[in-house]
Order: structure tokens, then C-alpha cells, then sequence
């Protein structure tokens, strides 16, 4: 083997030339020999455990030292995988980094061979590469990775069969015209959509009732609840279709919203034991007005006495809050009531009431995120009441539960502690992206995927694993979400990971920024950081402004318009520029950070010092801003916390909390936790 190079000369040979000796002492040799062997077999394996496993964080001369020095094969095979995952790299030196690495019988060695492919296929190099095509699919047939083998082979029938959620079947449906297989497997890959809808408007035979269902329930995935309703002819929807038209028309106009509450309320009526009717009936208890509350006293004891109608019923004052809260604890329900009452008596000021309310629910039963909420406020009306020492010890004890986000920065502003500033960037100089950590998704298969960079591998091996099935339980969305940040996905992993936090039980101060890191990568830093120097605005802010707007996703467009990294109105653009900007300008980042900078820095000079009115006025407009600048609302340089609670519009009102909380995230985690967390 290519170690016995890096032992001693002698090392192996001392028994191959024996003198004439008696049989006792040729034996005596033999078993010095033997034993001299297994104790240089035993050091080296010593060695091997005790190197630490290399990651993408590894650095380059790490890599390359391992790929050419280490003992073990295996970590000479993570290593050339680790370096041909690094970016910029032509496909011959791919090719080269990934020569020789098939062997053996681990997935990653089916992943050497299928990139292997794909360089030489890049190289133009068609024989070499459908040879080890072929070579994966016999070796490794079930692993994901021959689900390329059998695209690139043409075996497009059997790819659908036997890998049907995997990206290659994917697209083998999308030019076979399958509609019906990317309905049910991948509603959201490239151009399914107008495939979708052709095939029921013009479907080019009849659809029977269970084909008509499963394009409709693509249709719903894509957002497309009008053409799903219309795709269904007349047909009633199946119950999960049914929960996901309800929803979607929630969002809609005044009449979607009626006929949305009426298709949950009827769902509810007709499944009252199954999780789809309780999803149906905690969807209505959301809807405010009097119509909804209406129709909730029409649903069964069952589901009438559930969490969610009863804190709805809380929240109207029919019945005692107390109650609820006590009865269903870790109810999602039962926070978001906690937090309205205690809200409105915030506002208010009636300081004794609030602090009944938010103490009605241990901090141990809340997330972190929702405990570092409760304790803010908490501290905060303890020190209205001339209880400093009180306050100071929420406000730390909150630190300690969640170090970074919204509450976080203005407890350390209460306790007057130091800010750490934000550490400049040296021109031209990037960070990672995203930094590196275990995925501990207790698969070894995509555990030691993610561990030697190949994120791509690990989203198609979990894509194929789930069936295309939506995550189940917060503990999936939260694995979910990294995968699919992990391949820049940041529109739906960001989302997930976002909603995942909201129920994950609490963990340790550093399994929190463990957390918060993975919330918050540093997309486009080039783009945002020359916008930053320009226009006289924290890069930290844009990347806060960003995340929060379009979660780093250069082509989204809003209901209204806005477009791109920043979401900018094509008018407000113009203005900006000085000359005309369409909406495929601003789908470019570099030109959209540009602007949407210069238009912060506008709302900087005419908020001084005032990130609140700055980032609500992004939001809201300059306009909406200052007509909340009264007497009868709180001040905003004195109670900045309690005037962003009396902004009118909702989504101003938690908009202003996420930027703000974002941008310090920002700007927090670029230092040592050490400094946050306690060492245990």
C-alpha cells in the first residue's frame, strides 16, 4: 500500500532473509518479527484515530497534507473530496483530486465516481465517462448517486421507479412531458409549473378524478390555488388539498378569506379526529372579525374545548386566560394568547397585569426565543416598578438563554453593557458564507456527506430518503433547513430553519449561537460590501435588510412589486438612480444592494440615530413613520421597545424587530461566544 512508503526500510524485510539457524531460534526470530509488525500496525491505527476528522473548515494545507501523507486511505479519500468541493476549480483538476478514489464500498465511494463522471464528461471525455457511469450503477445501484448514472445512461424509465424525489428524475420527467410524476414528486423543479398547468388545461387525454387531484395538489404547492380549484372540475378536494386551498385563501382578498374560512370550517366538520381537521380548526381560531368567531361555534365539543378555540375565546374575553394557559402550557395557542394580552397591557402600562400574564408560563416551557421575550419584558417592567436588581437579573439570565437576536441586543442596551462594535472588513476580503458545522442528523450517510463538503450529495440522498414528504416535527425542519441552506437554497431553508426555531425546546447558551449562525450567512458579500462603503451604511445592516426582505433571493418578487435582494420598487429605483430601472435590473444584486443602501442612507439623514424610525420607515414608508410620532403613542427615543408595539401595521411591527434583531446578529457573531456564553 502507498503508506508502507513512510516506513522504515528495514520494516518489513526483517524476516525475509534468515541465516542457518537452529529451528528454536528461526521460531524466536519469526515472533520478534510477527510482534514487531503488529506493534507498527497498532502505532499506526493510534495515529489515525488521533487525527482530528477533516471538514470543510479544514484548512487547504491540512487538506493537502492529508491527501498526500496520511496513513489512511479513507482520510486521503475525504481530503481529495473535501479539496474538489472547493470552488473555482476546472473539471481536469477535479479529475485529477478525485483519480483512484472509488474504491471500497462506503457511498462516498460511489460519489467519487460519479463526479469522476462528470469531470470527464465535462472534459469532453464521453468513453471514460460512461464507462464509470456504468461502473457506479453496477457497484452502487441503490445508492443516490446512480440516480445520475441511469439519467446520464439514458435509463430514464427505471431512474422514475427507483429514485422517483431525486433531482435526476426530476428533470428525466420534466423532458419526458411527466406531469403527473412531478405533481407528486417535485411540483417546485424548474419549468414543472407551466407544465402543470398545460396538462389540465389541454390535458392531452381525459384525466380520471385521482389525476385531476394530484395535478391540483401540485398546483397548490406552487401557490397556484386558483388553477388548482379550477383543475379539480367540480371535483371536492382530498382533505390535505382541501387544508392547503383554506390556507392559501386566507392570504387572499375579503371573498377568498370568507370562502377560505367556510372549506376549513367544513374540513373541521368532516374530520374532527384527524390532524387535518385540528390544523383546519387552529387555522379559523386565528382568523380575527366576528365572522370567523361565528363559525367556530359551530364546530363539535371536541374540537371546540381544543387549545386553539379556547385561546381564541380567551383572547375575546368569554372566558378566563388564566386557564388556558395553566391547561395547555406548551400550546403554541396558548403563547401566541400570553403574548397579546400581555401585549395590550404593555401598551397600556399597566405594569402589574403584564407581569401576571407573561409569569403565567414557566420560561422553561417556551422556546428560546419566546423565553428571551418574556424575560425582556419581564425586566423591563421590573424596572419600571424600581426593581433594577430584578431587572438586571432577567436581563442576564435571558443572555444566558438567548445570545443573540432582537431581545438579546436590547438587554444588553438596558444593562448599559459595552456593544461590541463590528470587526471592519478589510477590501476585497471575504468570509465564509456560511460556517461549517456537524449536521448530527444521526444518519451516518448524510452525516459523513455533509462532513467531506459534498452538501449537494446530502440534499439529493435526504431528498430521495423522504419521498419528496414535506419535513414532519421541528427537529426534521430544522435538519431540512440546513441541507437546503447548505446548496443555497435560502428562500425555503431560511424559512425553515426560522419556523423550527420558534418550537425547538431550549438547549445551551452555545447550541443557541451554534443556531443563530446557521440562521444567518453572509450571501453576497462582494455586492453588499461595496454598497456598504459607497453609500455610508453598515454592511451589517444590509445583510439584516436582505435576509429579512428576500432571504438572499435575487429573483423574488413581491405581491406589489418589490423586486430583488433588497426589494425595491422599480419606481423608488428610478428615483434613486436617476434614470429609469426595470425589473430585471433590479434582479441584478450588485445594482439592487447599490440602491437599496442609498435609499437606507436617505432614511438614516432623516432619522439620525434612530435604527427604529430608519427600519420601520424602509418598511412603511418615511410617511406612515412620522404620523406615528404623537403624543398618544410612546416616545421612540425613550421606549424605542414599547413605541415598535404600537406601530399600527402588523407586519411593520414585527418587520422593525427582525431587521434590528438581524442586523446585531450580525455584527455579534462575528466575535467570540466566549464572551457571551459561560464556559459550561
Amino acid at each position: 500500500m502507498a503508506w508502507d512508503s513512510d516506513l522504515p526500510k528495514n520494516a518489513n524485510t526483517c524476516c525475509t532473509a534468515l541465516p542457518q539457524l537452529r529451528p528454536s531460534a528461526v521460531l524466536l526470530i519469526g515472533a520478534t518479527c510477527l510482534g514487531s509488525g503488529i506493534a507498527l500496525a497498532a502505532a499506526r491505527q493510534a495515529l489515525v484515530r488521533l487525527a482530528p476528522p477533516l471538514n470543510p473548515a479544514s484548512s487547504t494545507a491540512a487538506l493537502q497534507a492529508a491527501r498526500w501523507r496520511s496513513l489512511d486511505p479513507e482520510r486521503r479519500r475525504d481530503a481529495a473530496l473535501l479539496l474538489s468541493a472547493e470552488p473555482g476549480l476546472t473539471a481536469k483538476e477535479r479529475q485529477q483530486l478525485l483519480q483512484g478514489q472509488g474504491w471500497g464500498h462506503r457511498p462516498l465511494a460511489a460519489v467519487a465516481l460519479k463526479q469522476s463522471a462528470q469531470s470527464a464528461a465535462a472534459l469532453g471525455q464521453q468513453q471514460r465517462a460512461q464507462g464509470l457511469w456504468q461502473t457506479l450503477l453496477r457497484r452502487f445501484p441503490q445508492e443516490p448517486a446512480s440516480a445520475d448514472a441511469l439519467y446520464a445512461l439514458g435509463q430514464h424509465e427505471l431512474l422514475l421507479r427507483r429514485f422517483p424525489a431525486h433531482p435526476a428524475a426530476l428533470a428525466a420527467a420534466l423532458e419526458a412531458g411527466d406531469s403527473l410524476h412531478l405533481a407528486r414528486w417535485g411540483a417546485r423543479w424548474p419549468g414543472a409549473e407551466a407544465l402543470l398547468l398545460r396538462s389540465c388545461q389541454k390535458p392531452k387525454q381525459p384525466l380520471t378524478p385521482a389525476q385531476r387531484q394530484q395535478l391540483a395538489s401540485g398546483l397548490q404547492q406552487l401557490g397556484q390555488g386558483e388553477p388548482a380549484e379550477r383543475c379539480l372540475a367540480g371535483q371536492p378536494p382530498s382533505p390535505e388539498l382541501a387544508l392547503s386551498l383554506g390556507r392559501s385563501l386566507l392570504r387572499g382578498s375579503s371573498a377568498d378569506q370568507a370562502r377560505g374560512q367556510q372549506l376549513l370550517l367544513k374540513l373541521a366538520l368532516q374530520q374532527p379526529s384527524s390532524p387535518v381537521g385540528t390544523e383546519a380548526t387552529a387555522l379559523l381560531a386565528e382568523e380575527p372579525g366576528a365572522e370567523a368567531l361565528a363559525l367556530l361555534e359551530q364546530l363539535p365539543a371536541s374540537l371546540r374545548n381544543g387549545p386553539a378555540v379556547q385561546a381564541r375565546l380567551a383572547l375575546e374575553q368569554r372566558i378566563p386566560w388564566r386557564a388556558v394557559l395553566q391547561r395547555w402550557p406548551e400550546e403554541p395557542s396558548s403563547w401566541e394568547l400570553q403574548w397579546q394580552l400581555a401585549r395590550k397591557a404593555l401598551l397600556q402600562r399597566r405594569w402589574a397585569e403584564a407581569d401576571q400574564i407573561l409569569g403565567a408560563i414557566s420560561s422553561s416551557k417556551l422556546p428560546a426565543v419566546l423565553t428571551a421575550r418574556q424575560l425582556f419584558w419581564q425586566g423591563y417592567i421590573a424596572q419600571k416598578q424600581g426593581q433594577s436588581s430584578r431587572a438586571k437579573e432577567l436581563w442576564q439570565t435571558l443572555l444566558r438563554i438567548q445570545p443573540v437576536g432582537y431581545y438579546s441586543w436590547r438587554a444588553m442596551v438596558r444593562l448599559e453593557q459595552p456593544l461590541p462594535a463590528a470587526a471592519p472588513l478589510a477590501t476585497g476580503s471575504l468570509q465564509p458564507e456560511l460556517t461549517w458545522q456537524p449536521l448530527g442528523s444521526g444518519n451516518p450517510r448524510l452525516d459523513e456527506l455533509w462532513r467531506t463538503g459534498q452538501a449537494l450529495e446530502a440534499w439529493e440522498s435526504w431528498r430521495h430518503q423522504r419521498g419528496g414528504r414535506p419535513p414532519q416535527g421541528a427537529e426534521q425542519l430544522l435538519l431540512e433547513g440546513r441541507l437546503r441552506t447548505g446548496i443555497g437554497d435560502d428562500w425555503t431553508g431560511l424559512g425553515q430553519l426560522e419556523f423550527a426555531n420558534l418550537r425547538l425546546p431550549q438547549t445551551s447558551c452555545r447550541q443557541q449561537w451554534q443556531r443563530a449562525l446557521q440562521q444567518h450567512p453572509r450571501r453576497f458579500q462582494a455586492e453588499l460590501s461595496q454598497a456598504s462603503r459607497e453609500e455610508g451604511v453598515d454592511q451589517e445592516l444590509l445583510w439584516a435588510v436582505a435576509r429579512q426582505e428576500s432571504r438572499f433571493s435575487p429573483g423574488v418578487s413581491s405581491p406589489v412589486g418589490a423586486v430583488g435582494l433588497l426589494q425595491l420598487m422599480p419606481e423608488t429605483a428610478a428615483e434613486l438612480a436617476g434614470r429609469k430601472v426595470s425589473s430585471e435590473d433590479l434582479q441584478n444584486p450588485a445594482l439592487n444592494a447599490s440602491l437599496g443602501a442609498r435609499y437606507l442612507q436617505r432614511l438614516q439623514q432623516l432619522w439620525p440615530n434612530q435604527p427604529f424610525l430608519t427600519v420601520a420607515s424602509y418598511n412603511a414608508g418615511p410617511g406612515a413613520v412620522a404620523s406615528w410620532l404623537t403624543p398618544a403613542l410612546p416616545d421612540p427615543k425613550q421606549e424605542p421597545e414599547l413605541w415598535s408595539e404600537a406601530i399600527p401595521y402588523p407586519e411593520t411591527r414585527l418587520y422593525v424587530k427582525k431587521v434590528l434583531g438581524n442586523r446585531w446578529s450580525y455584527q455579534l457573531l462575528q466575535g467570540d461566544p466566549a464572551q457571551i456564553c459561560p464556559a459550561n
